[in-house]
C-alpha cells in the first residue's frame, strides 16, 4: 500500500467501497498517484445467514447463503464516513464514488428497487432475502440449464467453460420460480447486489457489463432466448424482458450522480461521479496493474477468483466465462475461480483444531492460523504423508460442480493438526494449478501469477504456491486491492483519467517476483500434484457418485428431521 501524507491539499481525491462477503471496506484515494489516505471497514451486522433466518429464526436447508440487503446500506453510512475521517481531508475535494461487489449475489428487489425481505408479506421468506454468491441450493437448476444447452447446441455456452454455475443470476431465479412462485410474482427486478448498490447511491438502475456478461449469459449482445426459457419452464419465458433486462453501462462508465440522500447518509458531495458497478475481482486487475495479456490475478481470500486478460478468444474448459472487454477494454476478459480457499482454512480451525493449539497460540499472542502456518513450515514437502481436495463449497473451476466436497487421504493415528493443515494448504495451491494448467493448454497462456486479496499476509502459503505453480510470484502492492481498484473506476468516471489502463498506470501497484520457486520444491510437488489430479478426475470426472450421494442423503436426512 502506498501510504504518504498529502502533499497539495487541492489534489482531488475519489473513494472506493469493496462489499465482500463479511464485511465492507471504503479507501480514499489520491488520483494522481493512487496513494491511499486513509480507510474504514464496516462488518455486516447479519454477515452471513446460512443456517436460520433474522428475526424468526427459521432454519434454512442445506446449501443456502442469504445476506441482509440494509447490511450493504449501512457500509455506505458507516465505512465512508470514517475512511474520510481516517484520512482527515475535506470531502469537498472527493470528486467520484465507485463500488464493487461480490458475485454473483443477487437482490431480489420491486419496480423501485426495494428488496422482497423489506416487505411485511416476505419477511420470513427465505427466497426474498439476498443471494450470496456462495448459495449453492441452485444446483439442480443449473444442471438443467447445462442439459439443455447442450443439446440446443446454444452457442453462449462454450463461452462459460461449457457449464452454467449455480451461483449465477439464471440458477437462482429459476429456483425462486420453482420452489416460491409467490415470490418470483412479486419479484419485478432481479439485481445483481453490485448494481443494487450503485442504484441506492444514484436513484437510477444501471446494470453493469461486468456482471452482465460473467454471470448473466449476456454475450454478443443478447441473453438466452425466450424459447431456451420457456423449454426449462414456460413461467420462465419472459425472464429477462419482465425482471432481468435493463440499460447496460460500461465499466469505468459514469452510472450518474450522488443523490442529496446519498450525500448526507455518506458525508460525500452531492453530485459527483457515481461509477458503474462492478465485481471484486475483475476491478482488483487494474489495481494490480495488470492490464495486459497473460498476466493473471488471483483475488485470494474466502474464495479465490482468477481473472486476466487476452488479446485471443478461445473456449477454455470449466471457465467462468469469457467476456469481450470484461475487465479492460480491447481484451477478452477471463475468469476461474474457486469457491473455497480462506472459507477451508478457517473452518478447519474453528471446528477440527484440538484445544491445545488455541491455547498455545493465546499464549504466545498470535492467531491458531499463524501458529499451525509456523509449525507447517518447517516440514518437508510430503513429509506429512497427506493429500488433499479442496472442494469444501464445491468446485467452480474446472468441474463446475457444488455437489462436489472436500477430503483428505492419508491419515494416520500419527497425523497432526499442522500436517491437515498444511495438506489444506497445498490443496488449494494444487487447485490453482488445474486453472492455469488449463488456461495453457487452451491456448490462453499465464504468463504471470498475480496475488491479491488477504491471504497474501500468509507467506508460507505464497511459497507453496510458488512452488506448486513453478512460477514467481507477484503481490499487489496494495492490501486494499477491490477497493482501490473500484476508486480507480471512480477515476474513470469522474474524467480524471482517459481509461482505466491509464489509471492502472497512475494509480496501480505490484511488487514483481516477490516469491520465487525452489527447484527441489518445485519437483517434489509435481509428483504430489499427479496424486492430486487422480483423485481429482476421479470422484470429479468419471462418474464416481459418492460425492453427490451423501449430499443427497443430507439433504433427505435434514428434511425428515424438518418433516417430524
Amino acid at each position: 500500500m502506498r501510504w504518504a501524507p498529502v502533499a497539495d491539499e487541492t489534489d482531488p481525491l475519489v473513494v472506493g467501497v469493496d462489499f465482500g462477503t463479511l464485511s465492507g471496506r471504503a479507501v480514499v484515494v489520491r488520483v494522481r498517484d493512487g496513494v491511499e489516505l486513509g480507510s474504514a471497514v464496516h462488518e455486516y451486522p447479519h454477515a452471513v445467514v446460512d443456517r436460520q433466518l433474522p428475526g424468526s429464526g427459521a432454519p434454512l436447508p442445506p446449501d443456502w447463503a442469504l445476506q441482509v440487503p440494509a447490511d450493504y446500506v449501512d457500509v455506505l453510512g458507516n465505512a465512508i464516513p470514517a475512511a474520510l475521517a481516517d484520512a482527515g481531508v475535506d470531502p469537498r475535494r472527493v470528486i467520484g464514488v465507485g463500488t464493487d461487489f461480490t458475485a454473483c449475489t443477487m437482490v431480489p428487489a420491486t419496480a423501485d428497487g426495494t428488496p422482497l425481505c423489506e416487505l411485511p408479506a416476505f419477511r420470513e421468506h427465505p427466497h426474498a432475502y439476498a443471494k450470496l454468491w456462495r448459495h449453492h441450493a441452485a444446483q439442480p437448476q443449473a444442471d438443467r440449464i447445462n442439459e439443455l444447452a447442450a443439446r440446443r447446441g446454444e452457442k453462449w455456452l462454450p463461452r462459460y467453460g461449457g457449464l452454467i454455475s449455480s451461483e449465477w443470476e439464471f440458477a437462482k431465479a429459476l429456483q425462486i420460480l420453482e420452489e416460491a412462485p409467490e415470490v418470483y410474482a412479486a419479484l419485478e427486478r432481479w439485481v445483481e447486489a453490485a448494481d443494487w448498490i450503485v442504484w441506492q447511491l444514484t436513484g437510477s438502475y444501471v446494470r453493469n457489463a461486468c456482471s452482465a456478461g460473467y454471470k448473466g449469459i449476456y454475450q454478443d449482445g443478447a441473453y438466452p432466448s425466450a424459447e431456451f426459457l420457456a423449454e426449462l419452464n414456460p413461467a420462465f419465458a419472459d425472464f429477462v424482458t419482465s425482471r432481468l433486462d435493463q440499460p447496460i453501462g460500461e465499466l469505468g462508465g459514469r452510472a450518474g450522480s450522488l443523490t442529496a440522500g446519498a450525500a448526507a447518509l455518506t458525508g460525500l458531495p452531492e453530485g459527483i461521479a457515481v461509477a458503474v458497478g462492478n465485481v471484486d475481482a475483475h476491478v482488483t486487475a487494474p489495481a494490480a496493474g495488470a492490464v495486459e495479456p497473460g498476466q493473471m490475478v488471483a483475488i485470494m481470500g474466502t474464495s479465490t477468483c482468477h481473472v486476466m486478460s487476452s488479446d485471443v478468444l478461445r473456449e477454455v474448459p470449466g471457465m467462468c466465462g469469457v467476456v469481450d472487454g470484461g475487465i479492460v477494454p480491447g481484451l477478452h476478459g477471463y475468469e476461474a475461480g474457486q469457491s473455497g480457499v480462506g472459507d477451508i482454512f478457517a473452518w478447519y480451525v474453528e471446528n477440527q483444531v484440538p484445544p491445545r493449539y488455541h491455547e498455545q497460540a493465546r499464549e504466545r499472542e498470535v492467531s491458531v492460523h499463524e501458529l499451525l502456518s509456523e509449525l507447517a513450515a518447517g516440514q518437508r514437502v510430503g513429509e506429512h504423508g497427506l493429500i488433499a481436495l479442496d472442494w469444501h463449497s464445491g468446485n467452480r473451476s474446472v468441474l463446475v460442480d457444488h455437489e462436489l466436497s472436500g477430503l483428505v487421504i492419508g491419515q494416520t493415528l500419527a497425523t497432526r493438526a499442522e500436517d491437515v493443515y498444511r495438506a489444506l494448504l497445498e490443496s488449494t495451491a494444487f487447485g490453482a494449478r488445474v486453472i492455469v494448467e488449463n488456461f495453457n493448454a487452451s491456448g490462453v497462456p499465464v504468463t504471470e501469477f498475480i496475488v491479491a486479496g488477504g491471504l497474501v499476509r500468509n507467506p508460507v502459503l505464497m511459497q507453496i504456491y510458488a512452488d506448486v505453480l513453478d512460477l514467481p510470484l507477484s503481490i499487489i502492492g496494495s492490501s486494499q486491492g477491490p477497493s482501490l481498484g473500484a476508486a480507480m473506476h471512480a477515476a474513470v468516471a469522474a474524467g480524471a483519467h482517459r481509461d482505466i489502463r491509464a489509471a492502472a498506470e497512475a494509480m496501480g501497484s505490484v511488487h514483481r517476483a516477490v516469491y520465487m520457486p525452489d527447484p527441489a520444491a518445485a519437483r517434489a510437488y509435481d509428483r504430489l500434484f499427479a496424486e492430486y489430479l487422480a483423485l481429482h478426475d476421479h470422484f470429479g470426472r468419471r462418474g464416481n457418485d459418492v460425492m453427490h450421494t451423501l449430499r443427497a442423503l443430507r439433504r433427505d436426512a435434514v428434511e425428515a428431521g424438518e418433516n417430524g
